[in-house]
């Protein structure tokens, strides 16, 4: 029965994302470029929406529990990062936010295509893209995107340092190349979320037969003041890893959610 609800909830879910496509392409994407000076509103209330429609079948067909994340103010010069244990790292960083705003994701170029609503949004909300498998010259072009929006971002944007999803749960090693960067760019207000409990439901077929058990919480590490971009940014990586390390030990020594 829990193996039946987990695949109902993400059929539910697919035909979200088909039907979402035609209305994000031909609607949201065109007002947007209409009222200029309101799409960061038009868009950050369409990912909203996106992501309580998305949750929602997990949540009750599914079964599974999310805690409400902490609030995360909007604007520019805000930098969100958190570990990386599952694909809901990213609605619950959206739901942190104001519902007038929205973050970019650095995101792996692989997204970019092929899936349904999902590639469009990323091109739609100009997401940074990586690719640690590119030759020099893409990863060059990369970079220079990367630079290039953490310098002019007019919304937070958020990394995931890890660089991959975590199968212990743990917090992995930093993949710091993308994250040096962005602190060379601008002063930041940096904060840092821990998320716990996703890990084991990684894939998809265990995400599926196992959601109704899925429990998760994602806690606030700190809030840290990124105020000299000239300065060497290890020493502040390694404290934000070190934060990120102890608020995990910290939740896991909490009662569940």
């Amino acid at each position: 029965m829990k193996a039946i609800r987990g695949y109902l909830a993400l059929i539910v879910l697919f035909v979200f994302l088909i039907l979402a496509d035609p209305v994000q392409r031909l609607v949201i994407a065109p007002l947007s470029r209409l009222f200029p000076d309101k799409k960061v509103a038009i868009l950050g209330r369409w990912l909203h929406f996106m992501r309580g429609v998305a949750v929602s079948p997990v949540v009750y067909i599914g079964g599974a529990r999310f805690a409400t994340p902490p609030a995360i103010p909007g604007g520019e010069g805000v930098l969100i990062l958190m570990n990386h244990q599952s694909v809901f790292d990213i609605p619950l960083v959206v739901e942190s936010l104001p519902k007038n705003t929205f973050p970019r994701f650095v995101t792996r170029s692989r997204y970019f295509r092929g899936i349904p609503l999902v590639s469009h949004l990323l091109r739609l909300y100009q997401y940074p893209r990586v690719d640690p498998q590119a030759n020099a010259n893409e990863m060059k072009k990369s970079l220079v995107q990367l630079r290039d929006a953490a310098r002019s971002a007019e919304v937070p944007l958020c990394i995931y340092p890890e660089g991959t999803r975590t199968r212990d749960g743990e917090i992995g090693p930093f993949r710091p190349r993308g994250l040096r960067l962005m602190l060379k760019q601008r002063p930041w207000k940096v904060y840092v979320l821990v998320g716990d409990g996703y890990w084991r439901t990684a894939k998809l077929k265990d995400f599926a037969r196992g959601m109704s058990d899925l429990r998760g919480r994602v806690e606030l590490a700190g809030v840290f003041d990124w105020t000299d971009p000239s300065q060497d940014s290890e020493e502040f990586i390694a404290q934000v890893r070190q934060a990120m390390i102890d608020r995990l030990g910290e939740m896991r020594q909490m009662a569940p959610v």
